[in-house]
């Protein structure tokens, strides 16, 4: 089973979508698992969740839980499924609880400003 590690994500980080800034925090956890890239948490508290409906897609990880997911609204597109976060994590995993994660792309950043 791959080890999960997370830690506090040093600096400022941002999450801008379609020329906006959804998310901006000095608290964000960055969580590696693996030879995957390291994903970073934001805390709800530091994201504009208006921009963020939530949908019926699901995900299990046999090492975080079950992911919830939602779409993004920016003033030009629906960036689907594009956030996620586990409601409820497995123990080894409890620190990204009330956390969402962002999957970057064309019209999405998470960058440490």
């Amino acid at each position: 089973m791959t080890k999960i590690t997370i830690r506090n994500a040093a600096g400022t980080w941002t999450v801008r979508a379609g020329g906006a800034v959804l998310a901006e925090s000095t608290n964000a956890l960055e969580l590696t698992e693996g030879d995957y890239p390291p994903v970073i948490y934001f805390p709800r508290g530091d994201i504009a969740m208006a921009f963020l409906d939530a949908t019926d897609h699901k995900t299990t990880c046999s090492q975080k839980g079950e992911a919830s997911y939602f779409s993004i609204v920016t003033k030009s597109q629906t960036l689907d499924n594009a956030a996620w976060s586990y409601e409820a994590p497995t123990e080894a995993a409890a620190r990204i609880k009330d956390h969402l994660a962002f999957a970057p792309g064309d019209y999405l950043t998470v960058e440490e400003i």
